[in-house]
């Protein structure tokens, strides 16, 4: 079971590309608009970052700052893709739940982090396809569908 986390399926080049955009569109998305934003103005968001899981603003935010940097670069790259969008997936579901009520419109609304949430959890269950650091490092050479076309 725990192998099934690292191990690609077998997948067409089709979905390996859809998988490899996907990647790239929700990781380097939120590490660019949100995560380097709270990474390099800690100090003033620290005061002011909601507790909802009750570990204090500072904790909380450095938990934020871990997912949506460090989980995204993962993501991004597709290394431990499963693990990192498992801990993205995480991140939305309190946001969208906790911070903002699953509140879809107005001022507190979390359509963003349900949009998020959505795209995670389809890559949580795909994984990272061919085109990934999970297929070059922890795939078997004869079940690796790129080195079978040359």
């Amino acid at each position: 079971m725990f192998k099934k986390l690292f191990v690609p399926s077998d997948d067409s080049d089709l979905t390996s590309m859809a998988l490899l955009v996907s990647r790239m569109w929700f990781g380097l998305t939120m590490l660019f608009n949100h995560g380097f934003d709270k990474l390099v103005h800690f100090n003033d968001k620290v005061g002011t970052f909601p507790d909802p899981l009750g570990v204090g603003p500072e904790a909380g935010l450095i938990l934020v700052i871990f997912a949506e940097v460090g989980a995204s670069l993962l993501l991004t790259a597709g290394f431990m893709t499963r693990i990192a969008a498992s801990i993205l997936v995480i991140d939305m579901f309190v946001a969208f739940l906790m911070v903002h009520k699953t509140t879809m419109t107005g001022p507190q609304g979390g359509e963003l982090a349900f949009l998020y949430l959505a795209g995670y959890v389809v890559l949580l269950i795909a994984g990272g396809g061919l085109f990934s650091l999970d297929t070059v490092l922890f795939s078997k050479p004869e079940r690796s569908r790129i080195q079978k076309a040359d």
